[in-house]
């Protein structure tokens, strides 16, 4: 088996490309005691494990652990707004037939949610706002 670009990770596995014959360079974890492969994994694991050319594990930096973060946050806040708020803001019919009270609630819950990047713990320790109860 072919592979390139091989990478230790945190659990002992080993990050890397395997060349597939249909499909060229696809990106591939191997798990020494993965058994659902259509070739012999742990033998793959011991050939990178022992080549010189296996990079090493490094954790992540805070920085990259902060640029998850806040991709995840704002990926999360992106969705339920598409699942919560747009679904009543962008069809004029559904937004006519709720109550001034009930929009006013949208409203506010759709200014909470994209107010999230302004709380002291974000993006490692969000209070996510509740949508109003009709929401639910």
């Amino acid at each position: 088996m072919n592979y390139r670009n091989a990478k230790r990770t945190s659990e002992g596995h080993i990050d890397c490309e395997v060349e597939h014959p249909i499909y060229g360079w696809i990106p591939f974890t191997c798990d020494p005691n993965d058994i659902g492969a259509l070739f012999d994994v742990a033998v793959l694991h011991a050939q990178m494990d022992a080549d010189p050319n296996t990079l090493p594990y490094e954790p992540s930096t805070q920085e990259e652990i902060l640029a998850d973060a806040t991709a995840q946050a704002r990926g999360k806040r992106a969705e339920l707004l598409a699942q919560n708020v747009d679904t009543y803001v962008m069809n004029a019919l559904r937004w006519a037939d709720l109550s001034a009270e009930e929009q006013g609630e949208i409203t506010a819950y759709r200014r909470a949610l994209l107010d999230i990047t302004d709380q002291v713990g974000f993006p490692l320790d969000i209070v996510w706002p509740e949508p109003p109860v009709f929401m639910r």
